[in-house]
C-alpha cells in the first residue's frame, strides 16, 4: 500500500492532477476509470514513502493489537466523541496518530466502511482484535445514543481486565524464574562442580558415605545424558504446550490449575472478577442476560469456568435467575451469590455485579502478595537446602578422614 501520483483527463476533458492510495498501479487504474478520469501518467510512490508497516499487516507478518493499544484507542475515540468531533474526521485523527499497523490498518477500514453508510458497530465486527463484547458495546451505545458514555464503561473495563490477568502472569511468573535459575545453578553444579570433588576422592581411596555416593551417580546421570536431558526437555515443553492449546488439553490444564496450592485460588478469583466485571457491563449497557453470559462465555480464559457458565446460561434459558444455578457452583462464594440474589431483587444487579468484582480484585491482590511472602522463602529453602546438600556431601568424604 502507498500513495501514486498520477495525471490525467477528467470526463470533462479538463487535466486532472492528484494523488491516490493504493496496493499496485493497477488499482490506481480501476479506481480512476470508476471515477471517469482517463490516465496519462502514474508515478509510484518513492521508497521514503513506502508505509512497512501497512506492508506487513498485508503480508500476515505484523503483531497483533495489543489489549494496551486497543484500551489507548477506546480511551482516545471517547473523548473525541464526547467532544463532538465527527466520527470520520476521529476515526481520520487516530489513524494518523497510531503506531501499531495492524489496528492503523484496522482503523483505515473501519473509516471506509462507515463512510460507505455502516455503523461504527458494523464496521468493527470485521476486524481482527475487536471481539464480540467490544462490538456489541458499540452497538448498544449507537442504538441507545450513548456512545461516549458506554466508551467509557468499555475503556474501564478494558483496564480491570487487563490488570487481573497481568496480576495472575505475574504470580505464576516469578517462582517460575525462581525455579529455573535455581534448576541451572544446580545443573552446573552436578556437572562441572561434582566431577572435580569426585576426582579427588578417587585417588585418595577414601570411603565414601552414601549421600555422597548417591550425589556422585546423579552427577554422573547428569553428564552422561545432558545431551539428550536438555533437547527431550525443550521438545517435552513444546509437545505439552501444543497439547493444552487443544481444546481436551485446555479442560484438561484448566481443571489442573484450579487444584495448585494458593495458584488455583488465584486462578479462579481472577476469572470470576473478569466474568463478574464483564456482565456488570454488558447488562448495564442494555445487553440481554442471555446475549451477555455467551459473550462472557467467549471472553474467559479458563475452560472449565466457561464450561460450567454455559450450564449457567442454559439453566437461566429454562427460566431460572441467575442465583440458582450460579450457587451449585462449588468455587463461586456464598456470599457473592447472595449479592448477586440482592442485585436480582432490586434490579440493579449490574450494580452488585461490579461491587463483587472489586471484591475478587482484592481477593486476588491479596493472594498475590501473600503468595509472594509465602513461595520466595519456600523457594530460597529448598533450593538452598539442595545446593547446601550437594556441599556437604562433597565435603563429608574430607571431614571423616580429617577426624580419622
Amino acid at each position: 500500500m502507498g500513495v501514486f501520483k498520477y495525471e490525467g483527463v477528467d470526463s470533462a476533458g479538463k487535466k486532472s492532477i492528484g494523488q491516490i492510495e493504493a496496493s499496485s498501479e493497477k488499482e490506481v487504474r480501476r479506481s480512476l476509470r470508476l471515477q471517469g478520469i482517463r490516465v496519462k501518467k502514474i508515478m509510484p510512490p518513492s521508497f521514503l514513502e513506502f508505509d512497512f508497516g501497512i506492508w506487513m499487516v498485508e503480508k500476515g507478518l505484523a503483531q497483533a493489537i495489543a489489549p494496551k493499544d486497543l484500551g489507548n484507542f477506546t480511551k482516545q475515540l471517547c473523548i473525541m466523541v464526547g467532544a463532538g468531533v465527527p466520527i470520520l474526521q476521529t476515526l481520520e485523527i487516530l489513524y494518523r496518530a497510531e503506531k501499531n499497523p495492524t489496528l492503523k490498518a484496522a482503523i483505515k477500514k473501519i473509516a471506509a466502511e462507515v463512510g460507505e453508510g455502516k455503523t461504527i458497530a458494523e464496521a468493527m465486527e470485521g476486524q481482527k482484535g475487536f471481539d464480540k463484547l467490544y462490538c456489541n458495546l458499540i452497538k448498544a451505545g449507537e442504538a441507545g445514543g450513548i456512545l461516549e458514555q458506554i466508551l467509557k464503561k468499555l475503556s474501564v473495563h478494558m483496564e480491570k481486565q487487563e490488570k487481573t490477568k497481568a496480576q495472575i502472569k505475574s504470580a505464576m511468573m516469578y517462582p517460575t524464574i525462581v525455579c529455573l535459575v535455581g534448576a541451572v545453578v544446580i545443573w552446573a553444579m552436578m556437572v562441572f562442580v561434582v566431577p572435580q570433588f569426585t576426582s579427588m576422592l578417587k585417588e585418595n581411596n577414601q570411603d565414601i558415605p552414601w549421600i555422597t555416593k548417591f550425589v556422585i551417580d546423579t552427577s554422573d546421570f547428569f553428564g552422561k545424558y545432558t545431551i539428550i536431558m536438555v533437547p527431550g526437555f525443550f521438545i517435552g515443553i513444546s509437545s505439552f504446550i501444543s497439547y493444552i492449546r487443544t481444546p481436551i488439553g485446555k479442560i484438561f490444564w484448566d481443571n489442573l490449575s484450579m487444584r495448585f496450592p494458593i495458584f488455583g485460588n488465584i486462578i479462579i478469583k481472577g476469572n470470576l472478577s473478569s466474568f463478574s466485571n464483564t456482565l456488570a457491563t454488558l447488562l448495564g449497557a442494555g445487553v440481554s442476560l442471555i446475549e451477555a453470559l455467551d459473550i462472557c462465555i467467549e471472553t474467559l480464559d479458563n475452560g472449565v469456568i466457561a464450561r460450567d457458565i454455559k450450564e449457567v446460561k442454559k439453566k437461566v434459558v429454562e427460566g431460572k435467575t441467575l442465583t440458582e444455578p450460579l450457587s451449585k457452583i462449588s468455587y463461586f462464594p456464598e456470599i457473592v451469590t447472595q449479592m448477586i440474589r440482592v442485585g436480582e431483587q432490586t434490579g440493579q444487579i449490574d450494580q452488585m455485579l461490579l461491587r463483587v468484582a472489586e471484591v475478587f480484585e482484592d481477593e486476588v491482590d491479596k493472594l498475590v502478595t501473600n503468595m509472594t511472602k509465602l513461595v520466595e522463602p519456600m523457594i530460597i529453602v529448598v533450593l538452598g537446602g539442595i545446593i547446601a546438600t550437594i556441599l556437604i556431601a562433597m565435603y563429608l568424604p574430607m571431614f571423616m578422614s580429617a577426624g580419622a
